[in-house]
């Protein structure tokens, strides 16, 4: 479903926007932790390449905790949970 918004611009003239928030990014970081390499760097690009609007979705073998006041000091929130396999999967939205 797209959510149709309508705005007035000028008197006379009314634009249409598409106000759907692009697909969350998804961002698995198990496979560079079992294989002894960190994750920030992945992390940090991940959440340069955001699109407005845009979730980042992180997978980690760990509750990445220090991730909570980092990107939280960027104007990020998080919501938190342990999936089934027993990964964590933590949602990072811009406020």
């Amino acid at each position: 479903m797209i959510l149709i918004k309508a705005i007035t611009c000028r008197p006379g003239t009314l634009a249409v926007m598409n106000s759907a928030s692009p697909p969350p990014l998804q961002l698995d970081v198990r496979p560079l932790v079992a294989a002894h390499k960190p994750p920030m760097a992945a992390i940090l690009e991940s959440v340069g390449r955001l699109a407005p609007g845009q979730p980042l979705v992180l997978i980690a073998p760990f509750e990445p905790a220090p991730l909570y006041q980092f990107l939280g000091q960027q104007g990020f929130s998080h919501t938190a949970r342990v999936r089934e396999d027993g990964a964590w999967e933590v949602t990072f939205r811009r406020e």
